[in-house]
């Protein structure tokens, strides 16, 4: 059983659409809240509660890496589309420069717009890709064509089961088996996981 606080449990809904990452305290207040249907994956924690008066018992809830709930969740179309930051973006790419290949930390990395700002290109999913500084400022204000530049992968839009991935912080094994069957077949992440994992 895992005993650091800061490991994230992955909330679903009732169907097992995952839903969102929250904290052992939010968890407990489900479990408390009957908004548990059913539990997946390992046991995270042990939360220990007081001592009932009329029996004595010391109360404790055991909470699972993955919890199912009830209740009206957020309806999740096929039309989301996830916001776009450059934690996520870069862990989309896993931190790879999609024009010279190769990884870099976090704070070497940047947005780079396939078609620029300046010539209509948007700033969304399906137009950004993570860049190094240098090919990034190689690039400048151009597209890949016009500075001779290879786009390595095509940017695609993360569905909500991929973004909710890119979100999580130390996914664990049974966690991440979880998620990747919700993943569309198609998704370029099977692919990116399986080579830089």
């Amino acid at each position: 059983m895992i005993q650091a606080l800061w490991q994230q449990v992955l909330r679903t809904d009732v169907s097992g659409m995952p839903l969102e990452w929250i904290n052992y305290q939010e968890a407990t207040k489900l479990y408390c809240a009957d908004q548990v249907a059913y539990t997946c994956g390992e046991p995270l924690y042990i939360v220990r509660g007081g001592v009932n008066s009329k029996t004595g018992l010391k109360s404790s809830i055991e909470i699972n890496s993955i919890i199912a709930t009830y209740g009206n969740n957020k309806s999740l179309h096929d039309s989301y589309v996830p916001p776009l930051n450059n934690q996520t973006l870069f862990r989309r790419d896993t931190h790879i420069c999609l024009y010279c290949g190769e990884g870099f930390d976090r704070r070497d990395l940047s947005r780079d717009h396939v078609t620029p700002i300046s010539h209509g290109g948007e700033d969304i999913w399906s137009n950004v890709v993570t860049a190094c500084k240098r090919c990034n400022n190689q690039k400048a204000d151009s597209t890949p064509e016009q500075a001779g530049m290879q786009l390595l992968a095509v940017p695609f839009v993360p569905t909500h089961a991929e973004y909710i991935y890119l979100q999580g912080r130390r996914v664990l094994a049974d966690q991440m088996k979880f998620l990747l069957a919700h993943f569309p077949r198609t998704s370029p992440l099977h692919d990116r996981l399986r080579r830089f994992s």
